[in-house]
C-alpha cells in the first residue's frame, strides 16, 4: 500500500459498520459490556444500544480519551454493569426529544438531576455539581421515579429506566 493510498483510506468519509457490528453483537449476547468509542454522535445507534435496558453500555467520544482518568473510570463503570454516556451524546439525544407528559411534571431541579443522571453521574457527583447534599439528590431521584411511574423492582434498574424515558421523551 502506497502512502497516497493510505492517506486516502484514512480520509474516507465516516461509515457506521463498527456501530452496526456492536448492535449485532449486543443482540447475540444480551448484557455483554460494550464501550463504543466514536468520533461522531450517532443518535440512532445510541438509542438502540440503550433500548435493550441491559446496562453495561458506554458511548464515549474519542476526544475524551485525552482525559485518561475519566476514560478509564467510564470503562470500569461499564465493566461493572453501569451505563456511561458522553455528555455530548446525551446532549445530542436531548435535542430531539418530544414532550412526554410525565416529564412535564418534573420540577426544574428534578430535570437537572435527571439530566446529570443521563450523563452517567453518581449521586455524589450530582450533589457536588448542584451544591446540595446526597440526601437531597436521593429525594429528587425518588420524586423522579414516582412521577415517571417507576416502582421499585428487583428486575429493573429505575435509574436507567428514568434516563431512557428522559432520552426517549
Amino acid at each position: 500500500m502506497t502512502a497516497r493510498h493510505r492517506l486516502h483510506h484514512i480520509a474516507e468519509p465516516f461509515t457506521d459498520e463498527g456501530l452496526r457490528a456492536v448492535i449485532d453483537v449486543r443482540r447475540q449476547i444480551p448484557g455483554l459490556p460494550i464501550v463504543v468509542l466514536s468520533q461522531y454522535v450517532e443518535q440512532l445507534y445510541a438509542r438502540e444500544l440503550m433500548s435493550d435496558r441491559a446496562g453495561a453500555v458506554g458511548y464515549l467520544l474519542k476526544d475524551r480519551v485525552l482525559y485518561v482518568g475519566q476514560f478509564v473510570a467510564g470503562v470500569r463503570q461499564v465493566a461493572a454493569g453501569s451505563t456511561v454516556m458522553d455528555p455530548d451524546v446525551v446532549g445530542a439525544l436531548l435535542t430531539h426529544r418530544s414532550a412526554d407528559p410525565h416529564l412535564l411534571e418534573l420540577t426544574p431541579r428534578e430535570h437537572e438531576v435527571l439530566s446529570l443522571m443521563a450523563q452517567g453521574r453518581s449521586n455524589a457527583s450530582i450533589a457536588g455539581r448542584m451544591f446540595v447534599s446526597e440526601k437531597t439528590v436521593s429525594k429528587h431521584s425518588y420524586n423522579i421515579f414516582t412521577k415517571l411511574g417507576l416502582e421499585p423492582s428487583e428486575d429493573d434498574n429505575r435509574r436507567i429506566l428514568a434516563v431512557l424515558a428522559y432520552l426517549e421523551g
